[in-house]
Order: structure tokens, then C-alpha cells, then sequence
């Protein structure tokens, strides 16, 4: 096996790498905008419920408090991870650069040994052919003598 297949496959490993871990980042920032979501929801409900209900009023700045917190805790997370998830695609679309090189040299290598073999062939046929139109020169000549 080349140097150049075995680089091929390490590079193919590491893409793969850079792929499951910007999957994984996807993933977390599609549960963190869901959480977002449900609390914005759950903000919505208990507004509702207080607006509704004059002893649950008085509590419900105690939670508002706390749940706008937490909303600022989640976006910071959100912000966090939307980072990452830049550095992520760009280590990936490195990754993806890199094995393309290796790709087409690998390629470029093929097609030099292709060539290379292809002038052998050819210079092989060449010397068969020159061998035996020496041979029935000879032929001819000792044929006319």
C-alpha cells in the first residue's frame, strides 16, 4: 500500500472525526433552542395563570425572576456552542481540503504509473516489432542470396 493510501485513510478518519463532532454540536444547539422554546412557552403559560389567578400573582415575579435568568443562562449557551460550531465547520472544511490534496496526488500518482507503464508497453511492442522485421530482412536476404 502507497504512503499516500495510507494518508488518504488518515485523513478520511479525521474528516470523520470533524463530522460527528460538528453533529454533535448541531445536536446540542437543536436541544438548547428547543429548551429556549419550551421556556419561552412555559413563561407564556405562567403569565396566563397569574393573570388569572390573584394568589398566584404575588409569586410570579419570584419566577419571572428566575426564569429570565435562566433564559440569559441558555442564550450565553446558545452563543457558546454557535461558536463552536463555527470553528467546527471550518476545522471540517479544512479536514475536507486537506484529503482532496491527497486525493488528487494520489490520482496524479495513478496516472503517472499509468503512463509510465503505458511508454513500456509501447516500448515493448516497439523492439518486438523491430526484432522481427530484422528477422525477415534476414530471412529475405538469405531467401535472395
Amino acid at each position: 500500500m502507497s504512503s499516500l493510501k495510507t494518508i488518504i485513510r488518515l485523513q478520511k478518519w479525521k474528516l470523520d472525526e470533524k463530522r460527528r463532532a460538528l453533529a454533535e454540536l448541531q445536536s446540542l444547539a437543536d436541544r438548547l433552542q428547543a429548551e429556549i422554546e419550551r421556556l419561552k412557552e412555559e413563561i407564556a403559560a405562567e403569565r396566563d395563570t397569574a393573570r388569572g389567578n390573584v394568589e398566584y400573582a404575588f409569586t410570579y415575579s419570584n419566577y419571572i425572576q428566575a426564569a429570565m435568568e435562566r433564559g440569559k443562562r441558555l442564550t450565553q449557551s446558545m452563543g457558546q456552542v454557535e461558536a463552536q460550531i463555527a470553528v467546527a465547520t471550518d476545522e471540517m472544511a479544512e479536514a475536507f481540503q486537506e484529503l482532496k490534496r491527497y486525493e488528487l496526488a494520489e490520482e496524479e500518482r495513478l496516472k503517472r504509473e499509468k503512463e509510465k507503464l503505458k511508454r513500456k508497453e509501447a516500448n515493448m511492442l516497439d523492439e518486438t516489432a523491430l526484432v522481427g522485421f530484422r528477422r525477415r530482412q534476414q530471412e529475405e536476404s538469405g531467401v535472395e542470396s
